[in-house]
């Protein structure tokens, strides 16, 4: 840490403030990577995350709920199994219709709606419970989310969220990745949803409690190769990161996300089981 001259404060030009990202093109831009791909392929296998913070957000039968970037809704479903009302939201229409079908199967009731996480076209205090797994955490402004889904969560409601963690399978991904193509210019980790006190800095002045978990979800592939070919081919933001690099530069990021994959594995040589580290919250609003 280096200490602060103070004698020197008054006789240099204060720094240049660092211009803020341009929030309008990175979102998209992120709408367009989500729509890419299939996402529901690589979605469906994440399940049992949305069921199991439905149990943690104490989701009950004819609850309003809310599941913001739903994707292709395993909180929706999982809330709709414990008979709550939900609606399921995400600004990508093709993975909403992908959740609908899901729904039509199971034969669910579900409201399914096109929204900004950023900008929820609801009244407040609106639901009971709000829940989004692995999807609010990829806004570009962390903080208009965090507000939009305290603003619709009536007094005394919870917010239920996975959020994958900086120092887990995930959150290495992301590193490596970054190292290739890097994220835009001022723009926050969304690994940092993922760490307790950003949470409590997007949530703590109007929460009544927020408790956080660590646990894990298994990647369940057939191999390293399975696993990429996997989300090359329907994950969007691996599929547009390999599609942004010639072919030498597309090898070495293979070969970087192989050998991640292989340090992570706890499978053995027969499979791919590779376990990865998110943060269970529920924030439980004053």
């Amino acid at each position: 840490m280096h200490a602060l001259n103070t004698s020197a404060v008054h006789d240099e030009p204060a720094p240049a403030q660092a211009s803020e990202p341009d929030y309008a093109a990175i979102k998209a831009r992120q709408q367009a990577t989500w729509a890419s791909g299939d996402f529901a392929v690589i979605g469906t296998t994440l399940q049992i995350v949305g069921e199991m913070l439905a149990e943690a957000a104490d989701v009950r039968a004819g609850e309003r709920v809310l599941d913001v970037a739903a994707g292709n809704g395993n909180a929706t479903l999982a809330a709709a199994h414990r008979f709550a009302r939900v609606t399921s939201t995400d600004y990508v229409p093709a993975l909403l219709e992908k959740g609908r079908a899901r729904a039509q199967a199971e034969g669910l009731a579900i409201d399914f709606q096109v929204a900004d996480a950023e900008d929820l076209p609801f009244d407040d205090g609106a639901f009971d419970v709000v829940l989004s797994t692995y999807g609010a955490m990829f806004t570009p402004d962390h903080k208009r989310p965090a507000r939009e889904m305290l603003r619709v969560t009536r007094n005394g409601g919870r917010i239920g969220l996975a959020n994958w963690t900086p120092e887990g399978f995930i959150g290495q991904l992301f590193k490596v990745i970054g190292a290739y193509v890097p994220p835009p210019a001022g723009l926050q980790s969304p690994a940092l949803w993922g760490t307790e006190p950003h949470l409590v800095a997007l949530f703590g002045a109007q929460a009544a409690d927020i408790r956080c978990v660590r646990k894990y979800f298994n990647f369940r592939y057939e191999s390293s190769a399975h696993w990429i070919q996997m989300f090359r081919d329907f994950y969007g933001p691996t599929l547009r990161a390999f599609a942004a690099l010639d072919a030498a530069k597309q090898a070495d990021l293979d070969r970087d996300i192989t050998a991640l994959l292989d340090r992570c594995n706890v499978g053995g040589t027969s499979s791919l089981v590779v376990p990865s580290e998110y943060l269970e919250v529920v924030v439980v609003k004053r």
